[in-house]
């Protein structure tokens, strides 16, 4: 079974097809929401420019290349203001030297005194004398070694010990 078509070609189908006519087709098989044409209207409006008017002389002014002219020389005003800004920038990048030549040299003196300081400051007290009170000290162990049952025999030695002591502490404290 075949079956058979027929086609029906209108003079308008011809002429769009000849001429160009640019008509929309409408579409008879899914219904679109309605929206406002005021959108599609300059689109539709628009037209492409040809490139053959760029380049044809007939159609109007040849396109020329743009024209590069040299900028004016500054004024002698502007010249010495531009002068005097860079005299100022010479002269604060002098000034920024120098202060980072006087800031590492306070920071090395900084840094010798906290080292001095920490020297006199932080001296265990056998380093900052000899070693006081030996005499009292080894007589002290003595008695306790000689009196190991009877402890009380000693208090007067304990005592000349912590006298002396004290009398140590004092001085190194007062230095």
């Amino acid at each position: 079974m075949v079956d058979s078509y027929t086609i029906k070609i209108s003079s308008d189908l011809i002429n769009q097809l000849a001429g160009g006519n640019d008509k929309a087709k409408k579409k008879t098989k899914k219904p679109k929401p309605k929206i406002s044409k005021e959108p599609h209207q300059p689109q539709n409006n628009v037209k492409p420019v040809p490139s053959t008017q760029k380049s044809s002389p007939s159609g109007g002014w040849p396109l020329q290349p743009p024209l590069f002219m040299p900028v004016p020389p500054p004024d002698p005003v502007t010249i010495s203001e531009l002068e005097a800004i860079r005299s100022v920038l010479r002269e604060s990048q002098r000034t920024v030297e120098k202060l980072e030549k006087h800031q590492d040299k306070m920071n090395q003196e900084l840094t010798q005194r906290a080292k001095e300081l920490r020297d006199k400051e932080f001296k265990l007290p056998h380093q900052n004398s000899s070693i006081s009170c030996t005499a009292e000290r080894d007589a002290c162990l003595n008695c306790y070694k000689e009196h190991a049952s009877n402890p009380l025999k000693c208090a007067q030695v304990v005592k000349s010990f912590a006298d002396c002591a004290r009398r140590a502490r004092l001085q190194v404290s007062s230095k």
